[in-house]
């Protein structure tokens, strides 16, 4: 019962940081630090270490499945506390590009736009939507509840895997567009 009041005690946070984290990075994608007056330089050199942070995220995310298959808890305790750390510093990675360069816009057309822009929308909304099930996944687990835990891991790894990919291939695909 104390590791449930636990679990309780932390899901305020866990809707606050999922409706503030969406919330903050919207209004500060649209913040350029140049209409501010701030004179910065484009952080362009950002977006292949995002997306590669991205990918390695994918990589320690597939290597923590393995390592709780195999028993080795506490090495899956480790990699799953990376993957948050990895995704926290893409987040402030993806922020700080957007705040001082434009937008690039996606310059394929026919098909492949229709392929980039369904896999944008649904790598946004995945983004959004993981936010809570990795923090009450990671909840359920440090207050041992690993059956509750186990059940709501195997619906965000897909989804956090998902939006790992998709990160990469979002860049990949647009990375011939930007402005150097």
């Amino acid at each position: 019962m104390e590791n449930q009041s636990l679990e309780t005690k932390y899901n305020k946070y866990i809707i606050a940081v999922s409706i503030i984290i969406p919330v903050v990075v919207a209004v500060l994608f649209s913040v350029k630090l140049k209409d501010l007056g701030i004179q910065v330089e484009p952080l362009s050199f950002l977006p292949p270490i995002y997306a590669a942070i991205n990918g390695i995220t994918a990589v320690v995310l597939v290597s923590a499945v393995i390592a709780i298959k195999n028993g080795k808890r506490k090495l899956h305790e480790r990699l799953m506390t990376t993957a948050i750390a990895l995704s926290l510093a893409f987040l402030v990675m993806y922020v700080a590009y957007h705040m001082t360069a434009d937008s690039t816009k996606f310059g394929g057309e026919g098909v492949i736009q229709f392929v980039y822009f369904f896999i944008l929308l649904s790598h946004i909304f995945l983004s959004i939507a993981v936010i809570p099930l990795v923090l009450i996944s990671y909840v359920r687990a440090l207050s041992e509840r690993f059956d509750s835990h186990r059940r709501i891991a195997k619906i965000t790894f897909p989804i956090w895997l998902y939006v790992a990919v998709t990160g990469v291939i979002v860049y990949v695909m647009i990375a011939p567009y930007y402005v150097n």
